[in-house]
This record gives structure tokens, C-alpha cells and sequence, in this order.
């Protein structure tokens, strides 16, 4: 048993016999977690919007369509007030809550100039849908590229596309799978996981009582989404993994996994002692975002510059 931290003496036969107890109760509740088409382990909607200050400043426009397989998926459009737009930040956020709660993560960047388009997955915030599942978001992130580019006046040409953690390893997918003429200028991902089923083991691997199950139920989860597998086909989409190497959430290994595998142009920005999805609470950070957007960003009414 544990205490304040530190393991305590039990008998012998005390802990193989709670052990005993336990893996099943484990393995059941895993598998259940894990059983095809249930992503739950990896989202946690909620309804409810809650209030965003500076939110107010922003011109925010309500905007609702329809995912891949029909279900109404909602968000905001994010313009600057009384200025012209440096850009489109199209955002995916994380596995929990919903925009409310996530779009303090990139309002800063509207304030800087840039339009920002979040929207919820299914089952989040005001979007239709009752369970989440991994090929569920993958549609929904697809079909937000299709509709921020169907908007007056947003080209792929200035364009980026931006992910935390869960919506980090959708938006892998949803780049290398879009078609040549919807490519954005560039990625960017903050604290990524390389794969569904790679998280999942570590989890499970990290603790005494379920790291026999982390094989196993791993292999329940759809691996094919997974980073791992797409990230080599970004280029010639400039990638930028961003991660803390002290995350507690994802290992700082994973992301430089992804970068190894990703192809050139590429960058990582490893922040020491960061943790997960909290780089860009940080000015510098902040401003080396900044800079590599007007790196990649043409001016308003310039074409694309060369790759």
C-alpha cells in the first residue's frame, strides 16, 4: 500500500490476493473503455459554455454546418476589431470541456490580428452528437477545413492550422489527408500524442497494477488515424511541434517522435520544464508563434510563396 507517497510493508499474501481482486476489475473496466467504436478514455465533452473574458473584444460570429456524416457541428469565427485580418488560425482543441474553455489558448492570437475559426467536436459544447468516437472528430475536423475555406474572402494560401494535444493528432490526419488545393501554408502542433494506441499503453505501463494490460487493451483502440502514421506525408506542409518535457499528460517523447518522423520543412520547440499544452502562456514563446506566422503568411492580396 501506498502512504503520503511512500510504499508501506504488506504481507505477501495480502498483495498478491488484492492483485487478484483488482486485474480483473481492471481488465474488464478496459476493455469496456475500449470496445470498437468507443473512444471514450479519450474525450470528455461538456454542454455547458461558460464566460470567456476578452471575448468581448473579438467580432464573433456564430457558425454551424454539417460534419461528413450530417451531424451539426457549431463554432466561432474570431475577427480583430477595426483592422484587416493577418491571417486564419483554423484551431483544434483538446479532448476535454469545449470552446468556451479552450479559446483562451488562441485569443490572444486574434488580438494580435489574425481571424481564428474553433469549433466543438461532436458531442462538445453546441454541436449535435452524443458520443465522441475517433473517426467522429476526424470527420468533424475535415469537414471545419471544408467550411473555413468556403468562407468569403479565406484562402488555403493564408491559412494555418493549429492543434492542442487531442486536436493536435486530428489535425495530423486531417492536413496529410486534404487535398493539394486545401493544404494550409502550415501546422502546428502543441504537446501531440504519436499515436492512439501508443498513449494508451503508456498509460496503462505506467502503473504497477495495469501494465500487464497495456498491450492487450491498446489494441482495441483504431490506430488509424494515428500521428505516427501521417505525419510523413505533412511535407511540403512546414510542420512545428511544440512540447514541454516535463508533461505529465503526453511524454515529451512523443512529440519528438512526430517530428523525427515528420518530413522537411520541420521544426520542434522543446520548452524545458514545460508542461502540457501551457508553451504559449509564455511571451516568448508567444512571439516565436508570431514570428514564424509572418515567416509563412504572405501579406493580404499576395499569392503563395514558393515552398
Amino acid at each position: 500500500m501506498w502512504e503520503n507517497g511512500i510504499p508501506m510493508p504488506v504481507s505477501e499474501t495480502g498483495s498478491l490476493s488484492r492483485r487478484l481482486r483488482v486485474l480483473p476489475f481492471l481488465a474488464v473496466l478496459a476493455l469496456a473503455l475500449s470496445a470498437p467504436g468507443c473512444g471514450s478514455p479519450f474525450f470528455y465533452p461538456m454542454r455547458e459554455h461558460v464566460p470567456v473574458p476578452g471575448l468581448e473584444n473579438t467580432v464573433r460570429q456564430d457558425v454551424r454546418f454539417e460534419s461528413e456524416d450530417g451531424v451539426r457541428l457549431h463554432g466561432w469565427l474570431l475577427s480583430p476589431r477595426d483592422r484587416v485580418s493577418r491571417g486564419t488560425i483554423l484551431f483544434l482543441h483538446g479532448n476535454a470541456e469545449n470552446i468556451s474553455t479552450h479559446v483562451q489558448s488562441v485569443l490572444w492570437l486574434v488580438d494580435a490580428g489574425y481571424t481564428v475559426f474553433t469549433f466543438d467536436y461532436r458531442g462538445y459544447g453546441e454541436s449535435d452528437g452524443k458520443e465522441p468516437d475517433i473517426p467522429g472528430v476526424h470527420r468533424d475536423a475535415r469537414a471545419a477545413l471544408s467550411k473555413i475555406l468556403s468562407l468569403p474572402g479565406i484562402s488555403p494560401d493564408r491559412l494555418v492550422v493549429f492543434g492542442q494535444s487531442l486536436g493536435a493528432a486530428v489535425a495530423v490526419h486531417t492536413v496529410a489527408t486534404a487535398s493539394s488545393a486545401r493544404r494550409p501554408r502550415a501546422l502546428i502542433l502543441d504537446s501531440p500524442f504519436a499515436g492512439y494506441r501508443r498513449i494508451v499503453r503508456d498509460k496503462l505501463s505506467s502503473l504497477i497494477v495495469t501494465w500487464p494490460l497495456a498491450w492487450p487493451v491498446s489494441r482495441f483502440f483504431d490506430d488509424e488515424y494515428s500521428p505516427e502514421r501521417w505525419i510523413g506525408k505533412i511535407a511540403p506542409v512546414p510542420v512545428i511541434v511544440i512540447h514541454g518535457t516535463a508533461d505529465r499528460v503526453v511524454p515529451y517523447a512523443h512529440g519528438k517522435m512526430l517530428y523525427d518522423l515528420a518530413s522537411d520543412p520541420k521544426g520542434i520547440w522543446t520548452v524545458e520544464g514545460g508542461g502540457h499544452a501551457t508553451a504559449l502562456r509564455n511571451p516568448e514563446v508567444r512571439g516565436q508563434f508570431l514570428a514564424f506566422l509572418d515567416s509563412v503568411l504572405p501579406p493580404e492580396g499576395e499569392g503563395r510563396p514558393s515552398r
